[in-house]
């Protein structure tokens, strides 16, 4: 979703009025002071402020959204490289070398070369074109962000190459196409190489060093280094030790050799440590090995405090230099071809988003074996600890918002107190931060008001957003990261009179959300078959929207999380639900230039009991944690069923029941959430 942390305390908020330039050293001060939690808080929370501070100055400032950059000297010196290294083809991803969505600055390759700041999409440069493919997420901020040198590919769209097609049919002829091949999935690029190939190029090339990284220079930002920080017992849930009895057990059922791991957010879970080398997503920068015999973390050991070694000493783990994988890499796979001799070696096994460059570096086909993730299946399903930590989080989170609304409302329309959307986003954050167990945000704040609503992924900027205006639509997508779990939310209000089209649309949505978080489904069931339960209503009238209706929340970790999810990708269709997954419920309906809605609830898989148990199958449902309203005047109550009527009122005297104590001594926002919460 969305880049920078969070301000955890009310005295930071007071450093917008501050300079950049004393906002630093007060960082460095808190730094050297810290416990390393509230390290972790801190440096994020200072650096964070200093770039929003220093945004017009610094040139190594990312590029802001909504901004279209001229990239034309950029491309020139790509295109003088991509030359001297006989390439007609240059492909730049969007990934780090760990296959994160969301990436720490200095590997925010694709934006700089590009201009294009969304977290999705490829860019793909020639000797004299250069191609942008993203999603429909994305249709709208690509078209507003690109310049003239980039042609935009709609993913998804009738007719519309994917970027491996385009790029192929760029190389014919005998061209090659490069690629780093630390930023590509092993799996994609053998099949790209074997496509190019068929089609007549030269094929794939791994180039070692980052083209795109000797074009930036010296303005690359650097690579962070935070410290990392154990994630205590009562929060996890399940310690390192027994974690790795159960991936052990995976193992030995797949006859593997080891697992080596290069997803940061199932390391941090392996591990029970978070950091903050990435925005918003509490991981760091590591490897790891793991077989029958030992675990090894490849982390920068300085990063580790006394207690994090002492931990991992405990549980058996060895740590050794972030950069020793390669090389550790490397002599497994020469002690695997001397094994092969005298005996077919078990293989290694690596995730199907693990790097071409890393699959290599064992050795090969021979050698390794791809598969989905086992520990990201595992962390997917949460232990009793995690799922009772997102409830309580849910529920303090749900305060945060309800005290927001009703502030933003009293603002805009008794106080028509002039606010832009960052005004409010900022406001939110300092509200949250007041909460049990708050360390920050979990995604840049989706604070729109009017059309910006309409940009799925928007993110509005000081100086570069709009006022916000009670007679318009105002969407909200936030969310936090607390000890004991992870935030998503999104509600759509209006501070006005909606139109009547408004009122429809929302609706509209609000009853996809219901039919799905109602839907009663066998043990088996993916997310790919229930996509349709959500959308139904709008498809009714010729209406959808262009993103996937859920995904998976990690445990105070990253916000969007694999495998599972709700939506028509692939990927979907081959993992099924189980209970203990926590992910989105979140249709929206979005027309540009106009207004977008989208209505958010995190959700439980859940067993449910059922009259009858058709195939011996367990039966599974949906327990939504969120606890926030729902916007009353935006709802036409002509077009909802009793059934949905009666979700509402259950919804409601649910989230009165479990947040309005927090509203004793707040008589604004109680009387808001009494009012927001009547039955239907």
């Amino acid at each position: 979703m969305r880049h920078i942390w969070a301000f955890p305390s009310l005295t930071a908020l007071s450093l917008f009025q501050a300079s950049a330039a004393s906002a630093v050293p007060r960082a460095r001060q808190a730094i050297n002071t810290s416990s390393p939690l509230a390290l972790f808080r801190t440096k994020r929370r200072f650096r964070t402020q200093a770039q929003l501070l220093s945004n017009s100055a610094t040139k190594t400032t990312l590029v802001e959204e909504m901004v279209t950059v001229d990239t034309t000297s950029r491309l020139a010196a790509l295109r003088s490289l991509m030359k001297e290294r006989n390439l007609h083809v240059y492909v730049v991803p969007s990934e780090d070398s760990h296959a994160s969505e969301y990436i720490a600055d200095c590997d925010a390759r694709r934006t700089f070369i590009s201009g294009f700041s969304g977290s999705a999409g490829t860019a793909i440069v020639t000797l004299d074109k250069a191609a942008l493919a993203t999603d429909g997420r994305y249709f709208n901020q690509a078209s507003k962000q690109l310049d003239s040198n980039w042609y935009l590919l709609k993913t998804g769209m009738q007719d519309v190459p994917t970027w491996q097609e385009w790029a192929t049919q760029e190389a014919e002829g005998g061209k090659l196409i490069g690629v780093d091949p630390q930023l590509i999935s092993s799996a994609i690029a053998e099949k790209l190489d074997e496509d190019i190939k068929n089609a007549g190029g030269g094929g794939l090339v791994g180039i070692k060093e980052n083209l795109v990284d000797l074009v930036w220079g010296s303005e690359q930002p650097p690579r962070p280094s935070n410290s990392v920080f154990l994630l205590g017992q009562q929060y996890a849930g399940k310690d390192t030790a027994a974690k790795l009895a159960d991936l052990r057990k995976e193992l030995d059922k797949k006859k593997a050799a080891g697992f080596v791991l290069s997803m940061l957010d199932e390391i941090a879970w392996l591990f029970n440590l978070r950091g903050s080398d990435i925005a918003y997503n509490p991981v760091f920068f590591s490897y790891a090995i793991v077989t029958q015999a030992s675990a090894t973390l490849y982390i920068d050991e300085a990063k580790l405090t006394d207690e994090c070694k002492t931990y991992l000493e405990r549980n058996k783990v060895t740590i050794k230099p972030y950069g020793a994988l390669f090389e550790d890499s490397e002599e497994l796979a020469r002690r695997a071809e001397a094994d092969s001799k005298d005996a077919k070696p078990r293989k290694y096994l690596i995730s199907s988003k693990g790097s071409w460059a890393l699959k290599l570096a064992l050795g090969g086909n021979k050698f390794v074996d791809e598969v989905r993730s086992p520990v990201g299946d595992a962390k997917a399903v949460k232990n009793d600890v995690e799922l009772n930590g997102m409830r309580n989080c849910h529920i303090r989170d749900g305060a945060a918002l309800t005290e927001f609304f009703a502030w933003l409302e009293d603002q805009l329309v008794n106080q028509k107190a002039q606010l832009d959307e960052v005004d409010a986003a900022d406001k939110l954050e300092q509200i949250r931060s007041k909460h049990k167990d708050f360390v920050g945000l979990s995604f840049d704040t989706i604070s729109s008001t009017g059309a910006n609503a309409a940009v799925i992924h928007y993110k509005p900027e000081k100086g570069a957003c709009k006022i916000i205006d009670p007679n318009a639509i105002y969407l909200c997508d936030s969310g936090a990261q607390y000890l004991d779990g992870t935030t998503d939310t999104t509600r759509t209000l209006h501070f006005g009179t909606p139109t009547a089209k408004e009122k429809k649309a929302y609706t509209l949505v609000l009853k996809g959300n219901i039919a799905l978080d109602s839907v009663v489904f066998p043990k088996g069931t993916s997310g790919f078959a229930i996509d349709v339960m959500a959308r139904q209503f709008l498809w009714k009238y010729g209406l959808d929207y262009r993103h996937g209706t859920g995904h998976g929340v990690g445990s105070f970790l990253n916000v969007h999380e694999g495998p599972i999810g709700i939506g028509t990708r692939k990927q979907y269709i081959d993992v099924a639900l189980a209970a203990g997954n926590v992910l989105s419920i979140e249709p929206g309906y979005y027309e540009d230039e106009a207004f977008g809605i989208r209505i958010e609830n995190l959700a439980i898989v859940k067993e449910v009991k059922t009259e009858h148990s058709f195939g011996d199958k367990p039966y599974l449902g949906f327990e939504h944690v969120t606890m926030v309203p729902y916007a009353r005047n935006l709802i036409d109550e002509t077009l909802l069923t009793p059934d949905e009527k009666d979700w509402l009122n259950r919804a409601n005297k649910k989230i009165l029941e479990k947040t309005l104590g927090y509203f004793e001594n707040d008589p604004l926002t109680k009387a808001w959430l009494l009012r927001e919460t009547q039955p239907f």
